[in-house]
């Protein structure tokens, strides 16, 4: 009995190479690279995180692992899609003071109110 030849990859994409500045995409017959400089999120990822990739369409690339969705078109032309927010910070919106550290004084204090108020309830 003779094996089945090996078909074509039914998903349409895998990752071909992975070197320090991005990815090498195989997308159906072609090669597309996905430098880190133009895509950042996947910078930090860990590889077997960049590795698995879905294909839920023909223009629509899917990172499970690290939530990331991508338009094909986005990867052949990242020119056309820049990574510039419009958005301005919200001057309102600044972190908050971390809470006050009390002293041991401080501390001692409130126990010995609490006791006193035991005290003279009993």
């Amino acid at each position: 009995m003779k094996s089945a030849l090996a078909g074509k990859n039914i998903s349409g994409v895998e990752v071909s190479n992975l070197g320090p500045d991005g990815f090498w995409l195989l997308l159906d017959e072609r090669e597309l690279f996905v430098p880190f400089k133009e895509f950042p999120w996947f910078q930090d990822a860990r590889i077997r995180e960049i590795m698995l990739v879905e294909r839920p369409s023909r223009h629509h690339l899917r990172w499970p692992d690290l939530d990331i969705d991508l338009a094909v078109e986005s990867i052949e032309s990242p020119e056309r899609f820049p990574l510039v927010s419009s958005a301005r910070p919200n001057k309102r919106l600044k972190q908050s003071a971390p809470p006050r550290v009390r002293s041991k004084k401080h501390a001692r204090r409130r126990a010995g109110a609490a006791a006193a108020e035991r005290r003279y309830v009993e």
